[in-house]
């Protein structure tokens, strides 16, 4: 899979409120309600990521969970990443 320009990129962040390039990444913090929403939200995003054979990083603080996404074998970000956070954004609701 190719790399997106960075035209590309700026016009894919457009349409996936939160989200933000990072460098090579895209990134992006959802807030839930408390720690165990939170858990079960990367429990969720667990399930995706195995579907798609694309898994992003994951940090969890508390009821915060930062996820991470870049394409490592192409050296950057490509669609399958910005497929990844538009699949995330449905089961979440798109909210924070």
């Amino acid at each position: 899979m190719s790399q997106l320009t960075d035209d590309q990129i700026r016009q894919a962040l457009d349409s996936l409120p939160g989200w933000q390039r990072d460098g090579d990444m895209i990134a992006r913090t959802y807030t839930h309600p408390d720690f165990r929403i939170a858990i079960a939200f990367v429990g969720y995003v667990a399930e995706i990521a195995e579907n798609q054979g694309h898994h992003p990083d994951i940090d969890i603080r508390y009821n915060e969970v930062r996820l991470a996404v870049t394409t490592h074998d192409a050296g950057g970000l490509t669609e399958k990443d910005l497929e990844l956070a538009r699949t995330v954004d449905g089961v979440d609701g798109g909210g924070d």
